[in-house]
C-alpha cells in the first residue's frame, strides 16, 4: 500500500511517498509563504506523481492558509484517486520526530498567531496528555525535560536548567512515526485558537 503524506501547516512545505512502511521519496522546503504554488509541484515530482492508496495530511495548528491549502489538496487527490484521506495534528508529528531513537515524554512548542505559542505535552506513547493550548510566551509552561518545536529554545530558556531543546519543523517524511490512534477521518482543521473575525452581534 502506498501512502502520500502532506504537511504545509507551517513555514515548511513537505511531502513524502511511502510503500508500506518504506519511504520511497520525499522532500521538505522552508518557503515561508507560497504553499499554494509549491505543494502541487512537490507532489508531482514524487514517483508516480505521488499517487497513493491513502493520504495523510496535517490538520494544524499552524498557518490558517497553509492548513487549508494542504487539506484542499488532500481532499482533491483523494477524490481523484478514490483514496481515503486521514488527518493528524501538526504538533503530534513534531513530538514523534523528537522521540525517534529516544522515546520519552516531550513538550512541543510552536510559533502561533499574534505572538502566542502553541503548546502541547505528549507521553512516551506519542499521545497528547492534555488539550492543545495557545498561550502568551509568559504563560507557556513545559511539563517535560525534552522540548521540541520552532520555539523550543525560547521555552527552554524560560524553563530553567535541565531542559533539552530540539528545534524542529514538521516533516511529512516522518508521518508514519505518528501513533495510529491520532489518524482521523474527521478533517476539521485544528486552528488552536479562536478566529479573529467575529460574526455581527457576537461578543468576546
Amino acid at each position: 500500500m502506498r501512502t502520500l503524506a502532506i504537511d504545509c501547516a507551517t513555514e515548511a512545505c513537505s511531502v513524502a511517498l511511502f510503500e508500506d512502511n518504506t519511504l520511497l521519496a520525499g522532500t521538505s522546503e522552508l518557503i515561508g509563504r507560497g504553499h499554494a504554488e509549491a505543494l502541487v509541484p512537490l507532489i508531482a515530482a514524487l514517483p508516480g506523481k505521488g499517487q497513493a492508496d491513502r493520504i495523510l495530511v496535517s490538520l494544524g495548528p499552524g498557518s490558517f492558509t497553509g492548513v487549508r491549502i494542504g487539506l484542499a489538496a488532500a481532499r482533491a487527490l483523494g477524490l481523484a484517486w478514490r483514496a481515503p484521506v486521514l488527518g493528524y495534528p501538526t504538533l503530534a508529528l513534531v513530538a514523534a520526530m523528537a522521540q525517534r531513537g529516544d522515546p520519552q515524554p516531550v513538550s512541543v512548542c510552536m510559533a502561533g498567531g499574534h505572538g502566542e505559542w502553541f503548546v502541547a505535552d505528549f507521553g512516551v506513547d506519542g499521545l497528547p496528555q492534555a488539550a492543545l493550548a495557545s498561550v502568551t510566551p509568559d504563560a507557556a509552561r513545559a511539563s517535560h525535560r525534552l522540548i521540541a518545536g520552532t520555539m523550543a529554545q525560547e521555552l527552554a530558556d524560560r524553563s530553567g536548567p535541565g531542559t533539552l531543546a530540539v528545534e524542529l519543523l514538521p516533516d511529512a517524511r516522518h508521518a508514519l512515526s505518528l501513533p495510529a490512534a491520532l489518524l482521523t477521518a474527521d478533517l476539521t482543521p485544528l486552528y488552536g485558537r479562536a478566529p479573529d473575525a467575529k460574526l455581527p452581534g457576537t461578543r468576546g
